[in-house]
């Protein structure tokens, strides 16, 4: 299976296929090896990752396959200069970062040539991010789950914005997309390829407690939230923790106290523990549209096959009479 496009032949991959670099579901090897194997980019997420349980990982995906694999980094993680040591000792193929700006990695990557590309969520980030020199970029809207623009900018418009305001930047869209429709859609707007983090939740190679895996299951696509205004604001599935941000910035508590009832849910305690109540339970509105666990290859498979039966149902343009 091959869909060309800029994305696929700047990466290396049989498909426009990007699996989101998911903390927890995606720090380790299993899901983004399944995903390089079955042609898409499988991405390891550092952000939580010790450096021991990174370098193993970056191992076990290379002994497992010769495919394209990339690594996400969120610049703002503690030792973050410890860990683009360890990727530029590694000669990782693929590097997206996000949440910093790209000066500060960029120089050594691309001297050792690296492809990297770089989450933006806006024209103007876009456009640095590009003047720096990064090879490409993920476009992030409203619907993603994790940290969505603060603007919250739907994915249909601000994929069309950065498109039109970078000609010729390979680009991924994200936020919003579950199927081979979402693929088809990001295709439509002008990216080159687009990102699928909640649709990955759900698979059996994501690092993640049943019950977090579950929750995305039982979810409709009104069921996310946004909060964390002024603190990091990420979108996640409706709970306990969610309800008592969302009362406490309606009612305008004091910044200090939502801190910490922000601070004191967790990821971990959701992703891990599988604490789906208190925990912060992060996933995009697609959740609605994700409705059973998978093995990653099958999902890939699927998205393929959802993409071309979506270009077979479009309408052709009729061109008259001659």
């Amino acid at each position: 299976m091959r869909i060309d496009t800029p994305l696929t032949r700047l990466l290396g991959t049989d498909l426009p296929i990007v699996q989101a670099g998911m903390s927890w579901a995606s720090s380790g090897s299993a899901l983004p090896l399944a995903v390089s194997r079955a042609g898409g980019l499988g991405v390891i997420a550092a952000g939580p990752m010790r450096l021991p349980d990174l370098e193993r990982a970056i191992d076990e995906v290379e002994a497992g396959t010769d495919r394209p694999y990339a690594v996400n980094l969120p610049l703002y993680r503690k030792g973050v200069d410890e860990v683009i040591d360890l990727l530029c000792e590694r000669r990782v193929p693929i590097l997206i970062a996000s949440q910093g700006g790209p000066k500060r990695y960029l120089p050594r990557f691309k001297d050792l040539g690296t492809t990297c590309l770089h989450v933006v969520a806006g024209e103007e980030h876009a456009a640095k991010a590009v003047a720096a020199g990064v090879d490409g970029l993920v476009v992030v809207g409203a619907e993603a789950g994790g940290h969505p623009p603060a603007a919250l900018v739907s994915t249909l418009v601000m994929v069309r914005s950065v498109v039109r305001s970078a000609p010729g930047v390979p680009i991924v869209a994200s936020g919003g997309f579950a199927d081979g429709a979402g693929l088809a859609a990001a295709l439509s707007l002008g990216a080159d390829g687009a990102q699928f983090g909640t649709r990955f939740l759900a698979s059996v190679e994501s690092n993640l407690h049943p019950a977090y895996k579950e929750a995305v299951l039982a979810a409709g696509v009104g069921d996310t939230r946004t909060v964390g205004h002024q603190l990091g604001m990420i979108r996640l599935l409706a709970n306990e923790f969610a309800d008592r941000m969302g009362e406490l910035e309606r009612t305008g508590a004091e910044l200090d106290l939502r801190r910490a009832v922000f601070a004191a849910s967790t990821l971990r305690m959701a992703a891990f523990e599988g604490d789906v109540v208190r925990g912060k339970v992060e996933a995009g509105q697609s959740a609605g549209l994700v409705k059973e666990i998978l093995p990653a290859a099958e999902i890939v498979g699927e998205l393929v096959a959802e993409y071309a039966a979506t270009l077979g149902r479009l309408p052709r343009v009729d061109q008259g009479p001659s």
